[in-house]
């Protein structure tokens, strides 16, 4: 049985080439991708991944978001360099790469759904990536409906990763954050936030089947489960001159419910209680083995280490390590269950 990383990150060479052609000299977070040897060294990489025995990774563009970096046709262009070249490397190595997630250009209201569909359907992508917002736009606006609806309807699960940086200030009379600040709780925060957005405009109603793989455990929605649930029960008590009480009614179901349908996986930075609280929340069929490699100290291994030594040291049983560590993303991103046994 490989076990299965879902997230984790790499820039293929022709990505990274058009890349740095594109942005010029990397800067803050994108600096710091480029010096991890793991990101863009196939050779380093598979050092890596020898450390672990029967590992396996499911490809992803790191960060930057595209259209971060780029206008709607230039990151429509990224995308299906990515996606290319993720694809080339499963088909050249599929015992190490079983599959790729193709990253969403959703700044492009004209290759949004088309780009998708190829990486999907043609390339074999087994899901997208999209970032928590969109240069400062919520995920639940009406131009990106069409890709969660075409995702819902390929049956394909969307992979959501927080985007926040420096720019984004911790206090209203600064003009950045702090101490990194921004990274350490503003990712959870904007994982939280994204989640609600698409549960309550009812993205979720008007996509049935939508499956959405949240990092980093669900943010901080496990752990406040009481303000998330009865908390969001008084919705509109607390806010006037704007009617919230409908918000709650024009839902399918309760609310609370539409946040146990997301995934998450275990990039928990080795934090054990974190993943346990995940599987209490979402369930054992809806997390899934993930490291975030290669962002640790150490370029790689560190995180996958200690993110297994947490799966292990959990209160857990074999099961539903198994289910975990392979049999979830076997059954959620339709793999090949017996070229990974």
């Amino acid at each position: 049985m490989k076990k299965i990383d879902v997230f984790n990150h790499i820039w293929p060479k022709p990505f990274y080439d058009a890349l740095v052609a594109h942005t010029g000299e990397m800067t803050d977070i994108t600096m710091r991708s480029e010096k991890v040897p793991m990101m863009t060294n196939l050779d380093r990489r598979f050092e890596v991944m020898d450390m672990f025995g029967d590992y396996a990774q499911i490809l992803s563009l790191a960060s930057p978001p595209l259209e971060l970096v780029a206008d709607a046709a230039k990151a429509a262009e990224l995308s299906r360099i990515g996606s290319d070249a993720m694809a080339e490397l499963c088909g050249k190595y599929p015992d190490r790469f079983p599959g790729f997630i193709g990253t969403a250009p959703i700044s492009s209201p004209d290759a949004l759904v088309t780009e998708s569909r190829r990486a999907v359907e043609e390339l074999g992508a087994v899901g997208m990536q999209v970032y928590t917002h969109v240069n400062g736009r919520a995920l639940d606006h009406a131009d990106y409906l069409p890709f969660f609806q075409y995702m819902a309807e390929a049956g394909k699960p969307v992979w959501l990763h927080p985007a926040r940086g420096e720019k984004f200030a911790d206090y209203a009379t600064e003009d950045r954050s702090e101490y990194e600040i921004w990274w350490t709780f503003g990712w959870p925060y904007e994982t939280s936030a994204a989640m609600a957005r698409l549960v309550f405009s009812g993205v979720f109603d008007r996509c049935p089947g939508l499956k959405v793989i949240t990092h980093h455990a669900g943010g901080m929605v496990p752990y406040f489960e009481g303000r998330v649930g009865p908390g969001w029960d008084q919705m509109g008590k607390r806010t006037s001159g704007r009617d919230l009480g409908r918000v709650l009614s024009d839902l399918k179901r309760p609310h609370l419910d539409y946040f146990k349908d997301f995934y998450a996986d275990t990039a928990t930075f080795g934090s054990r209680r974190a993943i346990e609280h995940a599987v209490e929340f979402f369930g054992e069929d809806k997390v899934l083995f993930a490291s975030d490699a290669p962002f640790d100290p150490e370029g790689g291994p560190m995180y996958i280490r200690e993110t297994l030594a947490c799966i292990e040291a959990a209160n857990l049983t074999d099961a539903q390590r198994r289910k975990i560590y392979h049999d979830n993303a076997v059954a959620l991103l339709g793999l090949d269950a017996a070229a990974l046994a």
